[in-house]
């Protein structure tokens, strides 16, 4: 093999290794906690550096002149999601949801479900929050359908979702 063709196999992806979240779904209401990876400075050796906590505080399905907006939602329904994030661990982290979040109920796969929707309720979700740090804020994402679940990709290296949300059926 060539030394061009050997570089591009080795830069080519290994297939993810995919389990499933071993944590259920939050409903609204409850509260779960999620270790925050970080890796070395070749996008390698991940290993826990913060936990999370976050609450589901409300799910509210809304109309585009509830987020005072004229677009539509692509997908179908507009959810603002509410949550209170708080660092419970001993270091800061980071948390980035616009593209990380992913909406999907039993018939429909895992879909991007960020929108640049503002609710103008709460603070800004996405932040570096140091030791002790919380925040409650919304979201608004744009979802396929009401019920399913909504769920938070933290990280690049990922292989299950940080937390998910059980969204109401109605």
């Amino acid at each position: 093999m060539s030394a061009p063709a050997a570089q591009e196999a080795a830069e080519e992806p290994a297939e993810p290794s995919v389990a499933p979240s071993s944590a259920p779904p939050v409903k609204v209401g409850q509260t779960a906690t999620w270790d925050f990876l970080e890796a070395d400075e070749y996008g390698e050796n991940a290993k826990v550096a913060t936990t999370f906590e976050v609450t589901a505080k409300s799910a509210e399905y809304v109309t585009s002149a509830d987020v005072d907006t004229t677009n539509e939602p692509e997908n179908g329904q507009y959810v603002r999601l509410t949550l209170t994030i708080k660092n419970v661990g001993q270091k800061p982290g980071e948390i980035a949801t616009y593209g990380m979040m992913k909406w999907e109920n039993a018939d429909t796969a895992a879909q991007d479900a960020a929108t640049l929707e503002e609710v103008g309720e709460g603070q800004d979700l996405d932040a570096t929050y140091k030791p002790g740090q919380a925040v409650t804020g919304s979201l608004v994402l744009d979802v396929g359908a009401k019920g399913g679940t909504v769920s938070y990709w933290g990280g690049l290296m990922d292989e299950t979702p940080a937390f998910t949300v059980e969204l109401p059926k109605s």
